[in-house]
């Protein structure tokens, strides 16, 4: 009888390997998201059997504020700067000033946030948000989303953030809650010289049509999924080729819009979600408290 030499072996353990290898890309991962309805399910389920041989790059991009992480009463970015503004009275006061009255969503407030950490190391502002993350946020990464995240990682797919945020803040705390590279979230960005934050924006700024600007220019395919929740969002959730999901969306009419968002993720058969997102008891919101920066509306879930 012919025994099998250590070559013959080797040969045969790296065909089978490729053989189970081949066999797993041929299939898909699947599992109920929990807290999203039957037919975003159902839908999920048909897109990611539909995409599993998809030929080239397998990507998803996700709004940060109000899609991956609650944002009521205050998002994050403001609620960060402005704890650090009070603390810091002296640095750069004549900025805080002129943010106080504008708009929160604005192209001049979002850029404001990053001129007013200019100066500062790359790393001093990504544990300034990590900080700030931990004493108050910790907890209010959505539970679907983030299992939504897995769930398209098991099938290939790369997760990217795109947000309106200084970038910094946001890429040390959720790279390591959601096991994707920093370099994977995409915000309001400047020149970092000698690792230090400068005040020089670089473009596209991530806001509005923006967005879809940063995905063609940053993440640089179409995406296959794309996920928001206000109107800010609507032309990087547009860009998806395949699911467009909407997270929480406003019924209020905003400035110079003939329909709501929620109203038109629904005219457009987009997915449509409600996740709990309220403010906790003892929530400093410095935000509002001390710089009377508008609160987020609640969306409260039963």
């Amino acid at each position: 009888m012919h025994t099998p030499t250590i070559n013959s072996m080797r040969k045969i353990s790296i065909l089978l390997f490729l053989a189970a290898t081949s066999c797993a890309h041929q299939g898909f991962v699947f599992r109920s998201v929990h807290g999203f309805s039957p037919a975003t399910n159902a839908a999920l389920e048909k897109f990611l059997e539909e995409n599993k041989s998809h030929k080239g790059r397998k990507v998803a991009v996700f709004d940060g504020d109000g899609t991956v992480l609650g944002q009521v009463p205050h998002y994050l970015a403001d609620e960060c700067l402005y704890r650090y503004a009070k603390a810091h009275p002296d640095r750069r006061p004549e900025i805080i000033a002129r943010m106080k009255h504008k708009s929160n969503v604005s192209i001049p407030y979002v850029q404001d946030r990053v001129f007013y950490l200019a100066g500062m190391t790359l790393d001093e502002v990504r544990q300034m948000g990590t900080q700030c993350y931990e004493s108050d946020y910790r907890g209010k990464i959505y539970t679907p989303m983030k299992d939504l995240i897995e769930l398209l990682k098991d099938n290939d797919f790369e997760i990217w953030i795109i947000t309106a945020s200084p970038e910094g803040l946001y890429q040390e705390f959720l790279s390591h809650e959601l096991q994707i590279s920093p370099t994977h979230i995409v915000g309001v960005k400047s020149v970092i010289r000698g690792g230090i934050i400068t005040d020089r924006i670089v473009e596209p700024i991530p806001q509005d049509a923006g967005k879809k600007e940063a995905v063609e220019t940053f993440v640089q395919t179409t995406p296959l999924l794309a996920a928001g929740n206000s109107r800010g969002d609507r032309e990087m959730i547009e860009s998806s080729s395949g699911i467009r999901m909407i997270i929480n969306p406003d019924e209020h009419l905003e400035s110079g819009e003939k329909i709501s968002i929620a109203q038109y993720a629904k005219d457009h058969n987009w997915l449509v979600e409600k996740i709990n997102d309220v403010e906790e008891s003892g929530f400093p919101a410095v935000s509002s408290k001390s710089y009377g920066i508008r609160k987020n509306r609640a969306h409260p879930v039963p």
